[in-house]
């Protein structure tokens, strides 16, 4: 018995998958115009960092923007992969504040692991996606100086100067820099920075047009329990209150005040986004909706 239908054309099909990308690059066209020779600074850390397939999506979003003309900065984290290096050497993690306590013993272990281990494996990935990546460490060309930010938590430090030279001639050159959010302190010593302010204050002194926030959850809450209180965009005052009210969470408490910071620094937007979603980066910068929350000044237009 036959039903009257011939099988589909498989050409067609082909045609009409191909016609669904190039609708793809039609709306991310207007994007890449705009931010053409832009800089870009993405915060790399949480699931993107350490699940395999999101790993290489990061990356391959890492090379179309760098294929693009747009101009990104890679700041990793790599806290789970710390926490691990301690558990093996028998060191039991402390935090204050969303920040880990950081004592002599502990930073040696974060030095190594950071600038030994975590950032070599990110400059391999991207480059295997294309991109031309180099890594550094915030020792490399004094770009980042800090101070102690607080007597409880050791060897934890603060930008107290930043100097992007290095990373604006590594730009110019058709680098992607990845930086290992370690610090040179006032008192010659090494500091770990929190990526996020580090990342912040990179943006700010390069006057990057976005700053992004890869993190494990899809953006920002206004109630904490309720995933249906996301915002989708919120300005300055709105996160200054947040802040204030004491309703956030310790891990997003220094992600708030970078973000805070990087508007006030002169950063046009900062994007915080669920890096669980693969190809996040791509869908946020491209698309008119975007995916999770936009932070900028003042309410403005959907761009």
């Amino acid at each position: 018995m036959t039903t009257g239908h011939t099988a589909p054309d498989a050409r067609k099909t082909r045609i009409a998958r191909s016609m669904g990308k190039a609708a793809i690059f039609s709306e991310a066209l207007p994007f890449i115009k705009r931010y053409r020779g832009s800089i870009v600074v993405i915060k790399y850390g949480g699931s993107a960092m350490v699940n395999e397939d999101l790993r290489e999506t990061f990356a391959d979003d890492v090379a179309m923007l760098h294929y693009v003309g747009i101009k990104p900065v890679i700041v990793h984290g790599g806290g789970p992969h710390i926490s691990a290096a301690m558990g093996q050497r028998g060191i039991e993690p402390q935090w204050v504040d969303g920040l880990r306590v950081t004592d002599a013993e502990t930073i040696r272990v974060v030095q190594s692991t950071l600038a030994g281990e975590i950032n070599p494996d990110i400059v391999r990935l991207m480059n295997a996606h294309g991109a031309v990546a180099t890594g550094i460490s915030g020792h490399d060309g004094n770009l980042f100086v800090a101070k102690a930010k607080d007597e409880r938590l050791g060897f934890v430090g603060e930008v107290a100067e930043i100097n992007p030279g290095l990373i604006r001639s590594l730009l110019s050159e058709g680098y992607v820099p990845v930086i290992a959010p370690l610090a040179r302190g006032t008192d010659g010593k090494t500091y770990n920075l929190n990526a996020d302010t580090a990342a912040s204050a990179l943006a700010a002194a390069l006057t990057a047009c976005k700053l992004v926030y890869l993190t494990d959850v899809e953006g920002l809450y206004r109630d904490l329990g309720d995933h249906d209180s996301l915002v989708q965009r919120a300005i300055v005052p709105d996160l200054e209150a947040m802040v204030a009210s004491g309703g956030v969470s310790a891990g997003m408490l220094p992600k708030l005040q970078s973000a805070i910071d990087a508007i006030e620094g002169g950063v046009e937007r900062v994007h915080i986004l669920d890096g669980r979603i693969q190809h996040s980066v791509l869908l946020e910068i491209f698309t008119a909706d975007g995916i999770g929350t936009m932070i900028t000044q003042q309410t403005e237009p959907v761009p």
